[in-house]
């Protein structure tokens, strides 16, 4: 007979980080797809272009897949550095784009941008969280 295991929930220490993953995947993910038909309105009340405003759709979808996939591996240690690392790095550009002036951004283009910036920072800090409870 073969027995098959499954930690307990008490037992894993790796849970906080699994689901600060697939919180961001999928928020960000639904952000992406409502983005696609919304993507006119979005470009006229923020001073982007329907264009970009179509490829941060895009992003945004292709990042909660693959974020998504990267919470249901094994050992998640080392694609939550990386998830981790991916979203300091997205605070940091949309700080750049706002600053930059690229684009002529409204004043809800520049909140808007930042608020993502925001996001993707608390759920970088809560990630962080994850990884330092798991036990190596």
């Amino acid at each position: 007979m073969t027995a098959i295991t499954i930690p307990r929930f008490k037992e894993s220490t790796d849970s906080l980080l699994r689901f600060a993953m697939r919180a961001d995947a999928v928020l960000t993910g639904l952000a992406g797809i409502a983005g696609v038909p919304l993507a006119g309105w979005l470009a006229e009340i923020s001073g982007t272009t329907k264009t970009f405003e179509y490829a941060m759709a895009a992003f945004f979808i292709g990042y909660g897949v693959v974020v998504f996939g990267l919470a249901a591996l094994p050992k998640v240690r080392t694609a939550g550095i990386v998830v981790i690392a991916a979203n300091v790095a997205y605070t940091v550009a949309a700080v750049v784009f706002v600053l930059s002036g690229w684009m002529p951004l409204t004043t809800l283009g520049i909140v808007g941008s930042l608020a993502t910036g925001v996001y993707t920072l608390v759920f970088a800090e809560l990630q962080y969280q994850g990884v330092r409870r798991i036990k190596a």
